[in-house]
């Protein structure tokens, strides 16, 4: 494949609901220009994009794939993405590389979750965007439904640039509203329009006129004096008004047929904006796709391979990217040797000696380079601004299998986070579990299929512990004394403490109200060691206490047999005891939570909350969606990303994060307790 300039590149991302038939768009469009010579099919397990062999059992995508293609004297990369919406961090990176979002419909069910997601997404990046109503061959396909339904969410904006001919098993080609021409089958054979459609495509083709007119003064000048627009003028007002967000065009077809592809690359060549019309601002400095302009590229995806080992994908905003090289990552403030450089189609790989302004390569084992990263020149360095991930909304701990397991765990979770920057990891310190994160339970699981199939670590996930803690309600005194006498040398301490209730998040905090000396200056720092380690161990079911003053009043020493460990044993002891007098309770973590669900399901949601112990807080409509803001027990919303998706039918989301301690209701308080006791009884068996 050659090179080609900036204007003659077209980066679409295909995004959309899980289902909708961007794989099978992908394979069709790579087969009819040519850059395969036969179709894959899903069922079978031969698409180039979906080449994981995780994808190939599930069938349905996992994964952000890069396929090239050439049509017209264009290069398209097409960026195939899954619909299904735990793997919506790979949409945003492919966002990120893309100029003009493509997202598809299906004629029989209309816009669904994944469309409202994917234009969301889109519209937050202001990236120019195109609807495709696919599968027109469906059983109760309906591209005119479907148009209403998108022109009812989206607006009148959304206009059609070709129409069906036939739908379901009828569909046999489109009528393209600015050729007025007729293309029909799967060669896109050039036809007149059929009669009984005539006045529909030019009441249609009416209202493309004036929403192409209205991208330009000259344009809506020549059209509101009754002239009429010429073809060239028509499609450069379309591709104005695609460029700039005031036209989204529609266009209609079945890619299992091949049917309408031809005309949607033909429409990708002439109206879809190339790099060169969206220069990027980054703070005052606007970068243009010029290859003789100083390197900035967007690392957008890193795969990790046990045998290639990290492959870096980046798309090429200004400048040139030559193999074996240097550039200069931006964020790590380091600089990186390039190595070969990569043209991307699937999982195959071919080389190339350099990637230019406006297209996508890739490049093996960057040391320090990460997804969201921006390599450029030290002279010029510029950073992008990093790629907006959603935040997580499953947990699960993570323990290996074996004691193999156990010694690869932490390489394998590292790299794999690495690969998928929407996965988190972290260690819970008061549990010490490890924990990692994603945006939904499907999301994890494949996580740890892909670190079994790419490292050969078996791993078994489960709930994460809920980090309870204790405090004490009211304040008491305890003394104990620690004596000990084996011969020679005994030991002796005997400390007396007071233990007081302090606000929520305190901590513990000691206070030395020693006077006379009764206890030796060198022996109170033990006595705080004896009361910060008895801390550790609450007396209710051994969770950490906090939110307590203590409070060293009394002692007495030994002029022998006294020492450090005896006075932290003495404190420790009466640490317990006091504790024990002071109401002890139980403490549990409260979490604050958006949760953001469509108008029509935010009943059922508050419904669901105050069975959940939740406080609601507030409500603030938003367009066709309601913000929820409320707090909840983490011990009761731990899987409420599930509950969420069952309750909105997929169409709410939520955010989730730690606020404060509080107590727990004495009836939940003893189920905790006699838990936390069976599990400790457990494990001393």
């Amino acid at each position: 494949m050659k090179e080609y300039p900036p204007e003659n590149i077209r980066n679409i991302v295909l995004v959309g609901h899980s289902g909708t038939g961007k794989t099978s768009l992908a394979e069709a469009l790579m087969f009819v220009s040519g850059a395969t010579n036969r179709q894959g099919k899903i069922e079978e397990g031969s698409t180039i994009s979906d080449w994981d062999p995780d994808e190939q059992k599930r069938q349905f995508s996992l994964n952000l794939s890069v396929l090239p293609l050439e049509w017209e004297g264009h290069k398209v990369n097409l960026l195939d993405t899954p619909g299904y919406m735990d793997f919506m961090g790979e949409v945003k990176c492919g966002l990120r590389a893309a100029e003009l979002a493509l997202i598809a419909i299906d004629a029989a069910s209309g816009p669904q979750v994944g469309t409202e997601f994917a234009w969301r997404f889109a519209e937050e990046l202001e990236l120019p965007r195109a609807v495709l109503i696919n599968r027109m061959d469906r059983e109760n396909a309906d591209f005119f439904l479907s148009l209403s339904q998108i022109q009812a969410a989206w607006g009148g904006k959304c206009a059609p640039i070709q129409v069906p001919i036939g739908s379901q098993q009828s569909f046999k080609g489109v009528v393209d509203l600015l050729a007025m021409k007729a293309y029909l089958g799967d060669k896109a054979e050039e036809a007149d329009i059929p009669e009984d459609m005539a006045g529909q495509a030019q009441s249609l083709r009416e209202k493309l006129i004036e929403l192409a007119a209205e991208t330009d003064d000259t344009l809506i000048t020549k059209y509101l004096e009754g002239e009429e627009l010429t073809e060239d003028e028509l499609i450069a007002g379309v591709r104005a008004g695609i460029r700039s967000g005031t036209i989204i065009p529609v266009l209609a077809a079945s890619s299992t047929r091949i049917t309408g592809t031809r005309r949607l690359l033909d429409s990708a060549a002439a109206l879809f904006p190339s790099p060169a019309d969206r220069a990027l601002k980054v703070d005052s400095t606007e970068i243009a796709a010029d290859a003789s302009k100083p390197l900035v590229a967007l690392v957008f995806k890193t795969s990790a391979d046990p045998y290639v080992g990290r492959l870096t994908y980046f798309r090429v905003f200004a400048g040139v990217l030559k193999s074996d090289s240097q550039a200069w990552n931006a964020n790590k403030s380091v600089a990186e040797r390039i190595g070969p450089l990569y043209r991307i189609s699937g999982k195959s790989q071919e080389a190339v000696p350099q990637v230019t302004a406006g297209d996508i390569g890739a490049v093996a084992k960057l040391a320090e380079t990460q997804t969201g990263h921006t390599l450029c020149t030290r002279e010029n360095a510029v950073k992008l601004p990093p790629i907006s991930f959603p935040d997580p909304s499953s947990s699960a701990a993570v323990s290996p299998k074996t004691k193999a397991d156990l010694d690869k765990m932490g390489t394998a979770l590292q790299r794999i986070v690495e690969e998928d920057p929407s996965l988190r990891l972290e260690r819970n310190p008061d549990t010490g579990e490890m924990i990692i994160s994603g945006l939904g339970d499907s999301h994890v699981d494949v996580a740890m299929e892909k670190i079994r199939r790419k490292f050969g670590v078996d791993l078994d996930l489960h709930t994460p512990k809920v980090p309870y803690r204790e405090s004490v309600r009211g304040s008491a005194q305890a003394e104990y004394t620690h004596k000990k006498q084996t011969g020679g040398h005994g030991q002796f301490a005997r400390v007396a403490l007071e233990v007081s209730p302090m606000p929520r998040g305190s901590g513990v905090e000691f206070v030395d109200k020693i006077v006379g000396g009764v206890v030796p200056k060198q022996y109170i720092g033990s006595v705080e060691k004896g009361v910060v380690e008895g801390s550790r161990e609450g007396v209710l079911a051994h969770f950490p206490m906090v939110d307590m003053r203590v409070t060293l009043y009394d002692g007495r020493e030994h002029p022998v047999d006294s020492s450090d460990i005896a006075f932290k044993i003495a404190a420790s002891m009466a640490l317990k005891q006091g504790c024990e007098k002071a109401q002890p309770v139980l403490l549990e973590p409260i979490m604050d939570m958006q949760i953001t669900v469509p108008e029509a399901n935010t009943g059922d949601v508050i419904s669901d909350l105050n069975g959940k112990r939740a406080r609601v807080l507030g409500m603030n409509p938003q367009g066709t969606m309601t913000i929820i803001e409320a707090q909840a027990p983490l011990g009761e919303v731990q899987h409420y990303s599930a509950d969420m998706r069952s309750l909105t039918q997929g169409r709410g989301y939520f955010s989730m994060s730690f606020s404060h301690y509080e107590e727990v209701p004495s009836h939940m308080a003893q189920r905790v307790i006699d838990a936390a006791t069976k599990e400790r009884e457990a494990a001393r068996a």
